[in-house]
């Protein structure tokens, strides 16, 4: 399992500086070290992770680290992975304890260089848990009150606390990467700004402060407090929409991969689809399907190899379009497939599927869905494909529409094969293994005639497999 870990210093430092300048000989400049302690911070471990979870805390505190070690195992909205250190140190405080969840780029611990700075990484771990920044309160107190509970974070005052951990901060400016994605586009200096994050870190709210741009949280949360005292007329379908609890009922919280696809499906309802479905019949992929079977493929294998092969002739199905105002045509043609784990779903990426051949194709699929189900996935196993295939047909479903995943042209839901009785050319009756494939589909770069015409192709490759061996 590959790796991948993320650290800064924030050390903080008294630096004396001679007047003139470097290389006049006249004064050499002198930098005392007094303190140095080190942000272990959450990770990104894949493009659409905006939070993670802490799993366990491999190391405890007051454990001696070394550079390359493994600290933590962080959750991801896609898989678990260990986070190491790039720094030698003692590991002074755990800020984010086990269970709980962090921002991308937040501290989650603080390491310290030496034994004399860990009671000052312990105050500073204090001072920012005070501030309630590193992870959302628990939302099990609210839930008798679903109605008070999004006004409930009252974490606001963390600013005061944070403030005073400003002043005892480093001098460098430190500032979260969407903060400064977000100074960049508007244009505002962050070193101008006084963050009010932890130990002075700047984030986003400050940038838009700075802009001027009114804080969106704030803004719905005083909604809120506004409607509830008032009990105005507005309040009323809310009221509705959030109903208590059943008594009995379980209220159970989503985990990070639910979370994930529930942000995912919910972002693909803005992508305008269309759905065409086709009859494609399987005797031959049956047969083929027996006599390959001991060898160690898989149906899903094939499926995919016939896919992979249709989209080599209709480039357009395996396009995608991120910005609704072009589109673009992958060189490679990524198969990702649908795999139901523990917890939620995941699509491991069968890439350049039609490049390989039917046997390497299989041994691949076995692999990633082993470690799919390890949550040991790398997000380039699973965020890289570019048409997806969902198969229930395994589970007697006849059929169903898939949902398209965003950022792609595509999906394919393939039902079960079942006999169905057809009239042949000459009027006489015959029986049929069929199975009703059903394809979700952008149309704003796909369209009817081009999806008929992939679905045909792939019919003609599905009845006459032998191409799939090759």
């Amino acid at each position: 399992m590959s790796v991948m870990s993320f650290s800064s210093s924030v050390s903080k430092m008294v630096v004396g500086l001679g007047s003139g300048g470097m290389g006049r000989g006249r004064l050499r400049r002198r930098m005392a070290v007094q303190a140095k302690i080190r942000e272990i911070f959450m990770p990104a471990l894949s493009s659409t992770m905006t939070e993670g979870k802490i799993v366990s805390w491999i190391k405890s505190e007051g454990d001696v680290l070394s550079k390359g070690e493994s600290v933590v195992v962080v959750e991801s909205d896609k898989a678990d992975m260990d986070v190491e250190t790039f720094y030698d140190g003692i590991l002074a405080a755990i800020v984010v304890p086990q269970g709980e969840t962090a921002l991308v780029g937040a501290p989650i611990g603080l390491l310290a260089e030496s034994e004399a700075e860990v009671a000052e990484a312990k105050a500073k771990a204090a001072a920012s848990s005070g501030g309630g920044s590193s992870s959302p309160p628990p939302p099990a107190p609210a839930a008798p009150e679903p109605f008070v509970a999004p006004a409930a974070p009252k974490a606001a005052p963390a600013p005061a606390s944070v403030v005073v951990a400003v002043a005892d901060g480093p001098k460098k400016i430190v500032a979260t990467p969407y903060a400064k994605k977000l100074a960049k586009q508007h244009k505002v200096d962050v070193n101008t700004l006084v963050g009010t994050g932890p130990f002075g870190r700047i984030t986003p709210e400050d940038v838009e402060a700075a802009a001027g741009i009114a804080p969106k949280k704030s803004a719905a949360s005083a909604s809120v407090r506004t409607s509830v005292p008032q009990a105005a007329p507005s309040a009323a379908p809310k009221v509705a929409a959030l109903l208590p609890p059943l008594p009995g009922a379980t209220i159970v919280p989503f985990t990070t991969m639910q979370s994930a696809v529930s942000k995912n499906m919910v972002e693909s309802l803005s992508v305008p689809t269309f759905r065409v479905g086709y009859p494609v019949a399987t005797d031959a992929l049956d047969k083929l399907y027996e006599k390959v079977k001991p060898k160690g493929v898989t149906m899903t294998a094939l499926l995919a190899k016939a896919a992979a092969m249709a989209l080599a002739q209709h480039p357009v199905v395996n396009a995608s379009c991120k910005d609704g105002k072009s589109f673009t045509y992958n060189s490679s043609i990524n198969i990702a497939v649908a795999v139901a784990i523990s917890g939620g779903l995941i699509t491991p990426v069968l890439q350049d599927a039609d490049k390989l051949d039917l046997y390497l194709l299989s041994q691949k699929w076995k692999e990633l869905v082993e470690k799919a189900r390890s949550k040991q996935l790398q997000p380039h196993e699973y965020n890289s494909g570019t048409f997806t295939l969902s198969n229930l047909g395994m589970f007697g479903v006849d059929r169903f529409d898939a949902i398209l995943p965003p950022g792609q042209g595509a999906i394919m839901a393939v039902g079960a094969s079942k006999p169905s009785v057809v009239t042949g050319a000459d009027g006489f009756f015959s029986v049929q293994s069929k199975m009703l494939v059903n394809v979700t589909a952008d149309h704003r770069i796909i369209y009817g005639a081009d999806l008929a015409a992939f679905l045909q192709t792939f019919s003609k490759i599905v009845e006459n497999p032998d191409s799939l061996t090759l």
